[in-house]
């Protein structure tokens, strides 16, 4: 479940984001210069870097919290751990 807020932030994100894919794949069909693919490609990626963003402080305000006030600590921690490793490989 997410806050209405963060929700609608999301949603926002994925539809710059799939607007962005559109773009760069039109920009492969008609063969543009690389590096300006490669600039959107960037841009792309920080985009999803940002959905990202939104969704664990929604998860740290929404799940986290609660999962240490009722004794399930160590699944919040073993959640985070997981993509804390995932993001840093």
């Amino acid at each position: 479940m997410m806050f209405k807020p963060n929700q609608k932030k999301a949603i926002s994100r994925l539809h710059i984001i799939q607007g962005q894919l559109k773009g760069l794949e039109k920009m492969v069909d008609q063969n543009k210069y690389c590096i300006d693919i490669i600039r959107l490609s960037l841009a792309i990626q920080k985009s999803l870097q940002s959905f990202n963003k939104t969704m664990l402080e929604n998860h740290l305000h929404e799940h986290v919290s609660h999962q240490f006030t009722s004794g399930k600590e160590k699944q919040a921690i073993k959640e985070l751990s997981e993509i804390y490793f995932l993001n840093n490989k």
